[in-house]
């Protein structure tokens, strides 16, 4: 039977049975197209990053003999929509099947349904081999409650998996080491100089000019340092395991001006378009481990399997569960627009400036800078949710919506009511200082609270309690904060609810 398969360009996994025979009346087709390039606005380094890990695949599957039929976004005769791609080859080679992975993305979920119930062959979709979890497993494992929280998920998937566990107990005693993880980085042990993958993407760059993509970021033409083949994915997997693993979970949440990577891996995008399993890479991990146990401690190895095996599977798990609703909630009822300067990183506040240049410089960010700098201002800013998933969606490199959309508009911005996270993640520039050098050169002061040098987000954050409070009466969590609250003097607060009115009102003036 004449088949044809779809490869979508987050479907790289070269494990996956469709690949174990080489089969003459099988036609795999990948597509660089603009129905996805302009989905949002996307950083340059996205766009090549998919696209050279596209075309990578590409050539290693017909190096094994396989026969691939690829469209690059430059081709005159690429339809760039799916549908039209896929009709095209049916007719051309007269297949008489077509069948795909099961995609990550509930919109082209649909649009695949869609498109084989309009074909006049038959179909049939493949799980992608690459989760742990089936689509529906934290549904079925929350059915009937209303909050899902993480930490019954992660310890199930340990259980579930026999994951760093004695028996039906924990390694080490705890199931979690979160309370280890919060050291600040200042200068020692030293930082190994990131491992460079340097390639020259300037034809590529040119030909996705030339098809008139709108992007944005920034990019050095001959130094594209991202893996983009599955031989790169490993090498960064062993030089974490070899060089960072050791002191990752300590800092994990720290925040540097001179350093952006610190001892985190940068594996998300090599597990985020299949190259790598978190299977793989877990077990890489733990193999590592246990033959240097007595310099790792357990804190550092559980810090990244929770990020992996808990949060990620978790993510995706409550992204199946609730779309597509989930993409319009705005529970809190914020409207504002993105400051301008998310697109240029042109604002006083250092921290800000930081995170948000080296975002767009590197199409990257660790979790707190993403978290706690970036998602704490657009929630305390009280921006609409709808714009911050977007600009998440279109800046960061291993951003795909089913793991995108249910960290910005639920941990970050709290727009699903409490669903994900058990309480709205703001702060104050305390946090901020605390866990790094972002606040000792700023042109603000992160002790005071009034007046022209004082932090924007000291004035933010008092102010997001005072207005939003109807939504957290009853919230335990929250107890803490609102008694503090409370004991703020009216005229103090007064002062600190208009200058934060000022900085709402125009925060690229800031």
């Amino acid at each position: 039977m004449k088949i044809l398969r779809l490869i979508l360009g987050d479907q790289l996994n070269s494990n996956h049975s469709w690949f174990k025979n080489v089969d003459e009346e099988v036609i795999y087709v990948m597509a660089e197209m603009r129905q996805e390039t302009d989905n949002v606005k996307h950083h340059i380094q996205k766009v090549v990053g998919f696209f050279l890990a596209m075309r990578n695949f590409s050539e290693s599957l017909k190096k094994k003999g396989h026969r691939v039929e690829y469209f690059k976004i430059s081709d005159g005769k690429n339809p760039q929509n799916l549908q039209e791609i896929i009709q095209q080859l049916i007719q051309k080679h007269d297949l008489e099947k077509f069948e795909y992975q099961l995609p990550d993305e509930y919109r082209l979920d649909q649009q695949l349904k869609s498109i084989s119930q309009q074909l006049s062959i038959p179909t049939e979709a493949y799980d992608s081999e690459h989760f742990y979890t089936s689509r529906d497993e934290l549904g079925q494992f929350f059915k009937a409650k209303k909050q899902l929280l993480m930490e019954s998920f992660y310890r199930m998937m340990r259980k579930k998996h026999n994951i760093m566990m004695v028996g039906d107990q924990p390694e080490g005693g705890k199931w979690n080491f979160d309370q280890s993880n919060r050291k600040k980085w200042d200068g020692e042990p030293k930082i190994p100089k990131e491992l460079n993958f340097k390639k020259d993407v300037t034809e590529l760059i040119t030909e996705i000019e030339k098809a008139e993509v709108t992007t944005f970021g920034n990019i050095d033409p001959k130094n594209f340092n991202w893996p983009t083949t599955r031989k790169e994915c490993q090498e960064l997997l062993s030089f974490f395991c070899e060089k960072l693993v050791k002191h990752f979970g300590d800092y994990q949440d720290a925040l540097h001006t001179e350093e952006k990577y610190l001892f985190h891996s940068r594996l998300s995008f090599a597990m985020n378009s299949k190259l790598l399993s978190p299977k793989e890479v877990i077990d890489t991990v733990l193999d590592h481990y246990y033959a240097h146990k007595g310099e790792i401690n357990i804190s550092q190895v559980e810090g990244f399997v929770r990020q992996i095996l808990g949060w990620r599977e978790y993510m995706r798990g409550v992204y199946w569960k609730k779309m597509p609703n989930y993409s319009k909630l705005n529970h809190l009822e914020n409207h504002n627009p993105l400051p301008k300067f998310f697109w240029d990183g042109n604002t006083k506040m250092n921290c800000l400036k930081k995170a948000i240049g080296q975002s767009l410089d590197d199409a990257y960010a660790h979790h707190i800078q993403r978290l706690m700098v970036i998602g704490n201002f657009a929630l305390l800013t009280q921006t609409n949710p709808d714009e911050v998933d977007a600009w998440y969606l279109g800046v960061y490199i291993d951003a795909l919506e089913w793991v995108e959309i249910t960290n910005t508009r639920g941990m970050s911005q709290y727009a699903d009511g409490g669903l994900v996270a058990t309480k709205p993640y703001v702060s104050s520039a305390n946090y901020i200082n605390k866990m790094g050098n972002y606040c000792k050169n700023c042109y603000y002061s992160h002790s005071k609270k009034i007046g022209k040098k004082a932090c924007p987000l000291n004035a933010l954050y008092w102010n997001f309690l005072h207005e939003k409070r109807p939504f957290f009466e009853e919230n335990p969590r929250m107890g803490m904060m609102l008694r503090l609250l409370d004991k703020k003097d009216p005229e103090e607060l007064n002062a600190l609810s208009e200058r934060a009115e000022k900085i709402i009102k125009n925060p690229d003036a800031f």
